[in-house]
């Protein structure tokens, strides 16, 4: 077995993606996938807890990226503007590796445990954005409507992205999409 070579991590995710997309994440177990990594279970456990987390090992990295994004913004951006460009930072990332990221979701999208577990995550990168909107100085509710409108809008644009007959990339689907949101909110009756 390869244990001594590079990028465990890596070799245990393709293989489990693959797997996964194969039979099924049901069916797969993690001595097969440790089996096609050519590595060992001692090695899985070291880097994830379980399998489901093969495919949600990303989560703090994104919640990373979209509270250092809100944070490094202009101080005069507005909140929406912030949170704008850091779902755009976060689909721009993710657009780097379209094609695991889409098989990614054809996986997570097959199994209803799986899709819970999505729901949470998202919950989670709203709150990232939310505390860092707070730190900036946004008060609430202000700090949490954008951030939770910016993960509904990042939803709407991957779901898009996703079922979309061309190869749009994600931040331009995102830009769409915050468009089409602004022109919604101009369409709305005067109280």
């Amino acid at each position: 077995m390869g244990r001594w070579e590079p990028n465990a991590r890596g070799r245990l995710a393709q293989a489990a993606l693959e797997l996964y997309a194969e039979q099924g994440y049901e069916r797969t177990t993690v001595g097969e996938i440790t089996a096609r990594a050519g590595l060992t279970e001692r090695t899985f456990y070291r880097h994830y807890a379980d399998k489901r987390e093969v495919l949600f090992f990303g989560t703090e990295m994104a919640k990373e990226l979209l509270a250092r994004s809100v944070a490094d913004a202009p101080a005069e951006a507005s909140a929406m503007d912030v949170v704008g460009a850091a779902v755009e930072a976060l689909a721009a990332r993710l657009q780097e590796n379209s094609e695991q990221v889409r098989l990614r979701d054809a996986i997570v999208s097959a199994n209803a445990e799986l899709r819970e577990r999505e729901l949470i995550k998202l919950a989670g990168l709203a709150d990232a954005m939310t505390d860092a909107l707070r730190e900036r100085g946004t008060p609430e509710p202000a700090a949490r409507l954008a951030a939770e409108t910016g993960i509904a809008l990042f939803k709407v644009a991957f779901a898009r992205w996703i079922d979309g007959p061309d190869q749009s990339a994600l931040p331009g689907v995102l830009r769409a999409s915050t468009q089409e949101l602004w022109n919604v909110l101009a369409e709305r009756t005067p109280a």
